[in-house]
């Protein structure tokens, strides 16, 4: 089948409901990935302790709708960079499940030198909805459509002009994005240096929803005392590359009761996610 061409025509069209299983291997797969470690969160990687899953695990099961995207919508691999990520929980996600992922074209807007696709994604199992994800894909070189540009984010979930209440570091490991990979997105980008020229990057890179996963667990960690169960949605952008051996650290400002904005950056103070916010139960 030919693959549709870059359109605001684009705009609401439905992928197949896709089938997604996973299992306490996945999980704990997931939770290495983004820099789970035995000596503070055992509880996610040891099936001894159920295991607890990561919220942000939703946003590999709510992939297969960036999958579908990519199958059936015309783009280059190597041009492709995720530009924005949100994850709402209505439940704790299970560490084995099936379930079924209905997803659909959200916005599609043209940069002029890039189109910003989005993707909507909902997952259910048969006690009803899990979770719901949000992405965009910034595809460089396919702008120029005819499309419209689309809204301004700025001055959205602007940090406040202070100190931030919690401040978390993480180092990311060498080897990250070769653990990452395996949970499902095997874009060579982030792993094979050839790639990575090809696509205009000096070397690999952390993936962007790596890094996601490395903010979401600090919040989790930090906002919610690791109880997956208060955890409600966490939205950001992806401003920057990390790269392997690179310091993430993730601050925090509570703006609200349940409310955080959230910014992820470098230890040289580079901003890798921003306009970044988090919800949970008090």
């Amino acid at each position: 089948m030919a693959k549709r061409p870059i359109s605001s025509d684009l705009v609401g069209l439905r992928f197949q409901p896709r089938e997604f299983s996973w299992t306490e291997k996945d999980t704990i797969l997931y939770a290495l990935g983004v820099g789970a470690r035995p000596e503070n969160d055992l509880d996610f990687i040891y099936e001894g302790k159920g295991p607890k899953v990561l919220p942000t695990y939703s946003v590999i099961a709510g992939g297969v709708g960036l999958a579908g995207m990519m199958t059936e919508i015309e783009m280059r691999l190597e041009m492709l960079l995720h530009g924005e990520q949100s994850v709402e929980l209505f439940r704790p996600l299970p560490p084995k499940a099936t379930i079924s992922v209905e997803s659909r074209v959200s916005e599609v807007w043209d940069k002029e030198k890039a189109a910003v696709l989005g993707v909507e994604s909902v997952g259910r199992d048969a006690d009803g909805d899990l979770f719901k994800t949000h992405a965009t894909l910034f595809v460089r070189g396919a702008g120029g459509f005819g499309g419209e540009r689309g809204p301004s984010t700025a001055g959205k979930n602007v940090p406040p002009g202070r100190a931030p209440d919690l401040t978390v570091e993480d180092v990311t490991r060498p080897e990250q994005g070769a653990i990452y990979r395996l949970s499902g997105d095997r874009n060579p980008i982030h792993i094979d240096p050839d790639f990575a020229k090809l696509g205009g990057f000096e070397r690999p890179f952390v993936h962007g929803l790596c890094t996601y996963g490395f903010v979401g667990r600090a919040a989790l960690k930090t906002l919610c005392g690791n109880d997956p169960a208060k955890f409600r949605s966490l939205e950001g952008r992806f401003a920057n590359q990390v790269y392997f051996g690179d310091t993430i650290v993730t601050k925090i400002w509570k703006t609200a009761p349940g409310e955080a904005v959230v910014q992820g950056e470098t230890g040289e103070g580079n901003v890798v996610l921003s306009q970044a916010r988090v919800t949970f139960a008090n």
